[in-house]
């Protein structure tokens, strides 16, 4: 077994669990205190911060688009009170998300899709039968709401595959004209 070695750490002691090596080479394992500072006493960087890395990457994000080319105000995201959740939508965030939401099944379903979104990337879906009639599935008007890091041409993404899952499944948009009360007005 191996020798057991204090390490002191701003006001505490760590004692290496049993079996665990201490000794002072790279492989060592060190105490949670240590994931921020490294090991003080010997002033180098544990092995349990690379572990660490390597267990939580960088998270993505969304690279930019071409200047000129797109109307979503990225740079405004840089302000240090911007909400960058928008970030997250990757490429392949994004296909996974239009290929999910082409695949919804009930209203319910579809709603849940709208809270899931706003959750997690604060952008608002609204859809609601349209201000005149509705006679076919371009009159439910669905409205992807514009925010800055988002680009239109994700905004019309959404809103047709959001629609395409409306015209294969009629069923999902006579539960929402039933739901927002086709008589309303009369």
């Amino acid at each position: 077994m191996a020798a057991w070695r204090r390490h002191r750490l701003a006001d505490r002691t760590w004692h290496a669990p049993e079996g665990i090596s201490n000794h002072h080479s790279a492989e060592r394992c060190a105490p949670p205190d240590a994931v921020k500072n490294g090991c003080e006493h010997y002033g180098h960087t544990s092995h349990f911060m690379a572990m660490l890395a390597a267990m939580n990457p960088p998270v993505k994000i969304r690279n930019p688009c071409p200047p000129g080319a797109c109307d979503c105000e990225r740079e405004r995201l840089e302000a240090e009170d911007a909400d960058l959740r928008i970030l997250k939508l990757t490429r392949d965030a994004e296909i996974t998300l239009l290929e999910r939401l082409g695949r919804v099944e009930s209203l319910e379903d579809l709603q849940h899709m709208q809270r899931r979104i706003f959750e997690q990337l604060g952008v608002r879906v609204d859809i609601a039968p349209g201000f005149n009639e509705v006679r076919t599935m371009r009159g439910i008007s669905i409205v992807v709401e514009k925010k800055t890091g988002l680009c239109r041409k994700t905004r019309k993404r959404v809103a047709s595959a959001i629609r395409s899952a409306l015209e294969a499944r009629p069923q999902i948009a006579y539960q929402l004209l039933n739901a927002n009360d086709l008589l309303r007005d009369a």
